[in-house]
């Protein structure tokens, strides 16, 4: 097997004494797209901060491709591409600007930069659009800048953290066909979401972690052999260890006991 191009070994990261990942090992592989999962707080946009150079202040050891973040960060991010759930954005350059200021970061030849911009732009539906400011865009829209400006230099990581967010159901297909693509192209792609069902689909291997440390690692063929659920129950099962069914109508009943007073 190849060496991995991600390496985690032993990743524990706290903000004061709340502890928020305890313990994580992990190798990804050239190509793979991993989908990274888990409930709110479990970790997972930290991990994607600390993999991607922005947060040093950790244990343990992660490695991108032979380059150790918190000693080269900088090499690190030169590989990388990435794609937040929101940012902040230069809004009053238009797309094009926004575009030509990330790929000259990247030192990008610009004839190169000013094509692949184009022709991006024309994919999302925002041609018509490129050389109007981006404060007033609407998050769809920035949504999909970001997206472009993730993917403009070609980068071989690529991290999506909740990317869809925002998006159209229209732009979310393209979204999906997009990371086939990049996936056939042999980009490894780490994709950290909520929306089960775009995992699912897109992932290749499913990472769940759940306060901090990872309780399942495998293909969605694999998980679902052992549990025979779907990747929602599988995920519940995991992550929760109660009914929701039975959860939603405690939630309901509430209402239920004060139709009375309500009326």
């Amino acid at each position: 097997m190849d060496e991995p191009i991600i390496s985690i070994k032993g990743l524990k990261k706290s903000y004061g004494t709340n502890q928020v990942l305890r313990g994580i090992d992990l190798d990804i592989y050239p190509g793979q797209v991993i989908g990274y999962i888990g409930p709110n707080g479990a970790g997972k946009s930290t991990t994607v901060r600390i993999l991607i150079g922005l947060d040093s202040d950790f244990e343990g050891e992660v490695v991108l491709k032979g380059h150790n973040v918190k000693t080269d960060a900088l090499a690190v991010k030169k590989l990388i591409g990435y794609v937040p759930e929101q940012a902040e954005m230069y809004e009053v350059l238009t797309p094009m600007e926004f575009l030509e200021l990330v790929g000259s970061l990247h030192h990008m030849d610009q004839a190169v930069l000013e094509e692949r911009s184009l022709r991006m732009l024309r994919f999302f539906d925002l041609e018509a659009q490129k050389d109007q400011r981006i404060d007033t865009f609407s998050k769809g829209m920035r949504q999909k800048v970001l997206l472009i400006s993730g993917l403009i230099h070609n980068p071989e990581i690529i991290f999506l953290d909740e990317p869809l967010s925002g998006l159209d159901a229209n732009s979310v297909i393209m979204v999906k066909e997009i990371i086939a693509r990049l996936a056939a192209e042999g980009k490894t792609i780490f994709y950290s979401s909520h929306m089960m069902d775009i995992v699912e689909k897109v992932s290749e291997r499913i990472v769940l972690i759940n306060q901090g440390e990872i309780v399942a690692d495998g293909s969605f063929a694999s998980l679902k052999a052992q549990t025979g659920g779907s990747l929602e129950e599988i995920f519940s099962d995991l992550t929760r260890g109660e009914n929701f069914d039975s959860s939603a109508g405690d939630f309901f009943d509430a209402f239920q006991e004060n139709k009375d007073t309500d009326e």
